[in-house]
């Protein structure tokens, strides 16, 4: 059914059936990023997590110049793309339809969702920024009428600058995101409890 592999857990996706897409970190795996679904408010959710090809979205850094992460960021755009088409397929519109990403999976959840923005049922990024050697506002187009999104970030962080997470956050705000920023000093690059709180509490709440 998929063109590439992609892992489940929970209820299978269908009509009436909110989703969540798990995208995981460089050198991570779908096997990995699927069972953070086991600390977030979703019992009743579909589970998808696809696997990036070697384990990694694109090979430099999120900040590097978008040409030199080409083909492969655009490849994993569409992966997330495709996954995106067949729960609209089934009926399942996008306000039913959640994401969560660690690390390079949330740069790249973040990014899709900019150059794809609609009413989504929420989005949750942990560590994460939108792509590029500098934002490309002209790469982002519609509207998040009002979709909840939660980031949260170390400071420092050995891959992702605090500067980039805040540019970010602007940006989804400006295309009508409710964005909340959470900053833990020194956290180191990793996810912690309190994030899994403060996702549950702003973007599971009502699910």
């Amino acid at each position: 059914m998929h063109p590439f592999d992609i892992k489940t857990a929970g209820h299978e996706p269908a009509a009436g059936r909110k989703v969540l897409i798990l995208l995981h970190g460089r050198g991570g795996s779908a096997e990995d990023i699927i069972s953070l679904a086991g600390y977030f408010d979703v019992p009743d959710f579909a589970i998808l997590a696809p696997q990036a090809a070697n384990n990694t979205w694109y090979p430099y850094s999120f900040l590097a110049p978008p040409a030199q992460n080409e083909p492969w960021l655009s490849s994993a755009l569409q992966v997330v793309n495709q996954v995106v088409l067949q729960l609209h397929a089934k009926d399942i519109p996008a306000e039913d339809i959640y994401f969560a990403g660690f690390s390079q999976g949330a740069c790249l959840t973040l990014e899709f969702v900019a150059r794809n923005a609609a009413r989504y049922g929420g989005v949750v990024a942990f560590t994460g920024g939108l792509v590029g050697d500098q934002l490309y506002p002209e790469n982002y187009a519609g509207d998040f009428g009002g979709t909840p999104i939660f980031i949260g970030t170390s400071n420092p962080d050995p891959h992702v600058p605090l500067e980039r997470v805040q540019a970010s956050a602007q940006l989804l705000e400006s295309m009508k995101a409710a964005v909340m920023v959470k900053v833990y000093p020194g956290m180191g690059h990793t996810i912690s409890q309190d994030e899994v709180d403060e996702a549950n509490r702003l973007v599971f709440v009502d699910a």
